[in-house]
């Protein structure tokens, strides 16, 4: 397991736009999430803030807000609404970010199937269609961002979940999570599309099956191959997509697999797989609440450490160069595989996951609910020695943000307890969760601000968005918090010089309550 190198610690911040240095004081980070309040780091006033002008909300409610995409060209606003009863990308005129006005929507159940995800460059909206079923190949279309027109219909692989285009504009990338179905009989295989705009939309679909040689060694790093009766290939299931700024390389997340790829554009190939290995819960600064119970008002939250490792499975993924090294940043989200034919996930209060006596020779203090019993676990590790029982326990996602190295995978940064610390200091801790996966880091993008390069990271169980400056990637600092709608999915930056009001905009969207906020700077 790599060595988790700066971490962060909670002081206390006058505002929600006050600007604190990331430390390594993991004493006063305990102390200050116990007591809502530290005073272990000086606070000083950022000039780099931001504030909601606007809020809409989609019609549809639930699931209509998921991902939104901006045309500058237009100054629209495409966003996805899978809402019950829709199946559609709704268009805002943004001329006015504090006042955006509804446009005719584009009607995607004409096209036979489910908008996933959108992304826009030089006029062109591409959107990510699932099939039905979702096990079948998918598609991408790409239409005029001024009348909607459709220029080109893509085959791609099954269920392309997310979909964006490189920077220069000559690419189209989808991640295709290939699930499988429900009754896990028909299992897709993952792949990563790359659709050349400039030869005519023509498609190249990457497979992972060159890897399977690879298996055993990629799995004793922590990469994770266990679907039921999955080939190595079936197995992988890519989420999420990001591209270098000159639109040579893009790193795709393998969320259920715990790995990054690192894919080359020139040759249209896989250079690399990077398992991510598990974070230690027991090592210092890597504290966490693991139980929901006893339920109170206030909630009672106890962040402690625990002999369990965290499995990263990222979500969202972003790429920022410093001095030639791509830096990759990760949201650790978090995810199981819990279908009617293979669920892997068992709390370890279950009396079927046995811990070893010898290894855990408190078992049954831990297994108390108020401790490690309700905490959500995997049937699929910690069986060491092959005797049936577990010698070593572990939870979905990380509870934070990583940065690792591009072209090595190396972790150069881990933000530890930081992000549930400090909910829990702003009153937005979701307790109910602590059993899960915590705040639940999801969305994620950078954006620049002036000098500065900023991280936005979606907190989907806290209702939130976090903002960082990664201007130094080794050494972020924490510089506000912002209150989004419920169940944020979508985190989409505009820098000023593509606003429609000059200012750099942050747009979320929130699949719970189906609405859209917009902030931008001060």
């Amino acid at each position: 397991m790599n060595k988790l190198l700066p971490i962060l610690a909670v002081g206390l911040l006058l505002s929600s736009c006050a600007k604190q240095e990331l430390s390594n004081n993991d004493a006063a980070a305990e102390a200050a999430a116990k007591q809502k309040a530290s005073n272990s780091l000086a606070a000083k006033q950022e000039s780099i803030t931001f504030s909601q002008i606007n809020s809409t909300v989609v019609p549809g409610g639930s699931g209509a807000a998921e991902i939104s995409a901006y045309d500058p060209a237009t100054k629209k606003l495409f966003t996805v609404n899978n809402s019950a009863g829709n199946n559609r990308i709704d268009v805002y005129d943004l001329s006015n970010p504090a006042s955006p006005v509804a446009l005719p929507f584009i009607n995607t159940v004409v096209y036979g199937g489910f908008v996933n995800s959108v992304s826009v460059s030089n006029g062109k909206l591409a959107a990510a269609i699932e099939a039905n079923p979702k096990t079948n190949p998918g598609k991408v279309l790409v239409f005029k961002t001024t009348d909607y027109s459709v220029i080109a219909n893509v085959t791609v692989g099954s269920l392309p979940d997310m979909v964006t285009f490189s920077p220069d504009g000559k690419y189209i990338l989808t991640a295709n999570e290939g699930e499988p179905n429900d009754a896990y009989t028909i299992d897709p295989i993952g792949s990563v599309s790359i659709i050349s705009v400039e030869e005519n939309y023509a498609v190249t679909t990457l497979d992972f099956s060159g890897f399977e040689s690879q298996a055993a060694q990629l799995k004793a790093k922590g990469f994770r191959i266990f679907g039921k009766n999955a080939s190595f290939a079936q197995d992988i299931e890519p989420e999420y997509v990001a591209v270098s700024e000159n639109s040579k390389k893009a790193w795709v997340t393998l969320q259920e697999n715990n790995g990054i790829a690192l894919i080359d554009l020139n040759s249209k190939t896989i250079e690399n797989i990077f398992p991510l290995g598990f974070k230690d819960y027991n090592a210092p600064g890597n504290t966490i609440d693991a139980s929901d119970q006893p339920a109170a008002t206030p909630p009672i939250v106890d962040f402690k450490n625990w002999p369990v490792k965290g499995i990263y499975l990222p979500d969202a993924i972003a790429v920022l160069p410093n001095n030639n090294v791509p830096f990759v940043f990760t949201a650790n989200e978090g995810d199981a595989r819990a279908y009617s034919g293979f669920n892997e996930e068992r709390r370890l209060g279950n009396a079927a996951h046995v811990f070893d006596p010898v290894v855990f020779s408190n078992a049954a203090s831990l297994k108390l609910p108020a401790n490690l019993g309700r905490l959500q676990s995997t049937t699929t590790l910690g069986d060491i020695d092959g005797d049936g029982d577990y010698d070593e326990l572990y939870s979905y996602g990380a509870r934070s943000f990583s940065i690792w190295h591009g072209l090595t995978g190396e972790l150069i940064f881990d933000s530890k307890d930081f992000i549930d610390k400090e909910a829990f200091r702003m009153g937005k801790y979701p307790d109910s969760r602590s059993d899960d996966k915590g705040c639940e880091p999801e969305g994620l993008t950078i954006g620049r601000v002036g000098n500065n390069n900023l991280l936005f990271v979606g907190l989907e169980r806290a209702n939130a968005v976090m903002i960082f400056d990664v201007t130094n990637p080794a050494a972020p600092k924490f510089l506000q918090w912002l209150d989004a709608g419920v169940g944020p999915e979508g985190v989409l930056f505009v820098p000023a010089g593509e606003s429609p009001n000059g200012k750099s905009l942050l747009i979320v969207s929130s699949e719970v309550d189906g609405t859209v906020k917009i902030y931008t700077t001060n």
